[in-house]
């Protein structure tokens, strides 16, 4: 028996004789408790007073910034929302309480407010948090929301984020999830109208610049973990996080490009409608061949590396959520997740296992509104105790925090990580969610509702969920008994099927749903400790010798060449013959992998300084003026690129034919690293043929010294001499739209093989 079990079996045998009235428990962790109207964590208690009441006694960690809120009351009118009656008044305050948060973040202007703490709109929360609860509960403050994030091409606006936003965050198209999602809710054609040509012409784009055509892939960082060194190894470069390929972010693409298809068949494109189907389906494929871990049953995080990409195989719940609820993992492997994806006592964590050398924000940390999206994969994978442990995760901080926070360290579940706030909109979000969307079974469909309720055994009861909102009519709904299975559904007290056409639903509509009280077939869950994996080697070439700084408890390391495994030892040395791309990877005695190493090539380079005798800048497009005079380039001088400057050609010549690994060294002194919007795109032409996209993001304000390395792009010459192009096309636009600018010192040909 494990650690886990052990101290569960204890801390039930514990808790069972706090209560003389044995109050029914729903929820049972190594960490905490829900039994009753109560939650309990050790020293800590809170409860519900009343539906509109919930108190707490935990105390915080000592000297973080953010103070505790120990009381929520309710403080706005939410009668015009629907009302949940249920037998635990733990579980109608939470409601509540999300209801009032989310009456806080409806600003005047009528858009979704990101938190107390962060105000405007974010493309990623707010459309997370719409399709979650908002699309149905605030559908007009969701629409003008949406309408917010498209900016002046008509396209959706990919956020501040690293290097200098879109394309290295790419996860801009959940937008179009939550924009369809809203049609579904309201049937409004004009608003389908105004969302396809949005969709459509940011797809195109993002289909020319960061869809991969090896791997079928689309490029960038992991959609919401926005940090770089929260989830990525501290070696890897914003141009680096470019040239990786993450689960989640290919996920919502290939769930995007089925709902632009649908939405062009609604709209009678027929044969857009063929094309974009098409797309969503091979990009489906590509997910499910380049992810999935047998070893683990699950999909792996990102592919990262530089000219030889290898799996990162930790597991990324947000993203393995969406495989399951946009039906791209098949339904044996969307089973197969919710039984192998860690479950640590706190709950689901953001990504597992967890990066040692990094404070707790996305790393080493729960966030409700992603346990919530869990939590709905759960049900609908049909794991019972999943979905308990999931409704626990995101409860538990409700109830003792008197609010909907951000995020919580998964140590010791507690609100001390790098930032917070309270009242947040996608937390709230998940909150109301779980209880619409998993108990009530509420489905929509483009022309009606589904139901198909999902009510654990511990969770069987009477509820009714009242002036529900659906296009005009006001549902009063109620679900008795448990199960995942439906006995019976009554409209207006006639049988009707479980999925209601829209034009039944008119006026007061009461709808009864009566489960079959069956025993829900028995899945597993994977309780994990929260481990935490070895550092990330770093390493170093010495006479072709790559050697790396020995690392405590490592129970051996493993030697890359070209991303494959080469050798296992337990030396601090290899070497690097033949020539090729090397890294090595720390394993520990629980068999638990670090990061690779960054890569070290020692293969054949060809280096030619751009032709320029170019020193100063001269663009008007420059955001940061140089701190200092620009130096540290070679030659006489530097190229400098904008909307208004023509094509840089070079003309290259190589002794070999075969593959070329195309490297350009620029800088960029337009933002900071991780935020702003002004990373420099354009197209690579090699003799003619378009080759890829060459991505320059920003390295720090006004930093025109600090030169560093594109992302690499594959190509293949010819022996002699070649032609390379780097073009600004209509797709290499970026967020900015004003600022497009870098400077170029010199291109690096690295010669990978035949």
């Amino acid at each position: 028996m494990n650690y886990l079990k052990k101290t569960s079996l204890a801390f039930l045998a514990a808790t069972s004789m706090l209560s003389a009235s044995q109050a029914q428990t729903f929820v049972s962790s190594p960490a905490y408790v829900w039994r009753g109207d109560s939650i309990v964590q050790g020293p800590f208690k809170a409860y519900a007073v009343s539906d509109t009441e919930i108190v707490s006694d935990y105390a915080a960690q000592p000297h973080y910034f953010m103070p505790i809120e120990k009381t929520w009351r309710l403080k706005n009118d939410i009668s015009g929302y629907p009302a949940l009656k249920s037998s635990n008044k733990l579980h109608r305050a939470i409601f509540n309480m999300g209801l009032d948060e989310m009456i806080n973040a409806v600003e005047p202007d009528t858009t979704l407010r990101t938190g107390k703490e962060w105000a405007g709109v974010w493309t990623r929360d707010v459309s997370y948090s719409i399709i979650l609860s908002m699309a149905y509960l605030q559908p007009e403050a969701s629409k003008i929301s949406l309408m917010k994030k498209v900016n002046s091409r008509g396209q959706v606006i990919q956020d501040t984020g690293s290097g200098g936003a879109w394309p290295v965050s790419t996860d801009r198209m959940i937008w179009a999830l939550a924009a369809f999602e809203l049609y579904k809710v309201t049937g409004d054609r004009q608003w389908l109208e105004y969302i396809y040509p949005v969709i459509k012409n940011s797809f195109d784009d993002d289909y020319k610049a960061v869809f991969d055509p090896v791997t079928g892939l689309v490029h960038g960082e992991t959609s919401f973990i926005d940090w770089r060194e929260q989830s990525y190894p501290k070696w890897m470069q914003t141009a680096d996080i470019f040239q990786s390929e993450a689960m989640g972010t290919t996920a919502i693409h290939a769930a995007g490009l089925k709902i632009l298809s649908e939405i062009a068949t609604l709209l009678g494109h027929k044969n857009e409608s063929m094309v974009y189907q098409q797309r969503a389906e091979e990009m489906k494929e590509a997910v499910n061949r380049n992810f999935w871990l047998d070893d683990k049953g699950y999909y792996a995080m990102y592919l990262y590396g530089r000219d030889y990409p290898i799996v990162n195989p930790r597991v990324e719940t947000l993203g393995e959520a969406l495989t399951i609820l946009y039906d791209i993992a098949p339904a044996d492997r969307a089973v197969s997740i919710t039984e192998n994806n860690p479950v640590t006592p706190y709950g689901p964590a953001v990504f597992y296992p967890q990066i040692p050398d990094m404070p707790a924000y996305h790393n080493n940390a729960l966030w409700p509104f992603v346990a919530s999206y869990w939590t709905l994969a759960n049900a609908k994978a049909g794991n019972e105790e999943g979905t308990m442990l999931g409704i626990g995760s995101v409860f538990r901080p409700a109830a003792l925090f008197a609010t909907n926070k951000e995020n919580f360290n998964l140590d010791n579940g507690d609100i001390a990580t790098e930032l917070n706030s309270s009242n947040m909109l996608w937390s709230l979000s998940g909150n109301l969610a779980i209880t619409c969307r998993v108990l009530f079974g509420i489905n929509f469909e483009t022309d009606g509702l589904r139901f198909a309720p999902f009510v654990p055994k511990a969770m069987n009861d009477t509820r009714t969920l009242s002036r529900f909102p659906y296009r005009g009519a006001s549902l009063n709904i109620t679900v008795e008994g448990h199960g995942d299975q439906i006995k019976s559904i009554t409209l207006n007290g006639k049988p009707v099927d479980p999925v209601i056409p829209a034009k039944k639903l008119k006026g007061n509509c009461d709808i009864k749903i009566v489960m079959a009280n069956n025993d829900i077939a028995p899945l597993k869950v994977n309780l994990q400790p929260n481990v935490k994996t070895p550092i990330t080697p770093v390493t170093r070439s010495d006479n072709n010798v790559m050697t790396w700084n020995p690392i405590e408890y490592i129970n051996h390391y493993i030697v890359l060449r070209n991303g494959k495994e080469i050798a296992r030892t337990q030396l601090t040395s290899w070497p690097m013959e033949p020539a090729g791309e090397y890294q090595v990877i720390g394993v520990s005695d629980n068999n638990v992998e670090s990061f690779a190493s960054e890569p070290l090539n020692n293969s054949l380079k060809t280096v030619i300084d751009l032709p320029s005798d170019k020193s100063v800048l001269t663009s008007a497009e420059v955001s940061y003026q140089p701190k200092v005079k620009i130096g540290g380039f070679t030659g006489n001088g530097f190229v400098e690129i904008d909307h208004t400057a023509t094509p840089v050609n070079i003309k290259v010549n190589v002794d070999n034919p075969g593959r070329y690994g195309v490297v350009f060294v620029y800088a960029n002194g337009n933002g900071p690293v991780n935020t702003e919007n002004k990373c420099a795109i354009r197209s690579l032409v090699v003799n003619g043929t378009s080759a890829g996209t060459v991505v320059m993001p920003t390295r720090g304000v006004g930093r025109w010294n600090d030169w560093g390395s594109t992302n690499s792009v594959a190509v293949t010459l010819p022996a002699g001499e070649s032609s390379l192009s780097l073009v600004f096309e209509p797709w290499d636009e970026n967020m900015n739209l004003s600022t497009n600018h870098a400077i170029i010192d010199r291109v690096v040909l690295t010669y990978l093989g035949n």
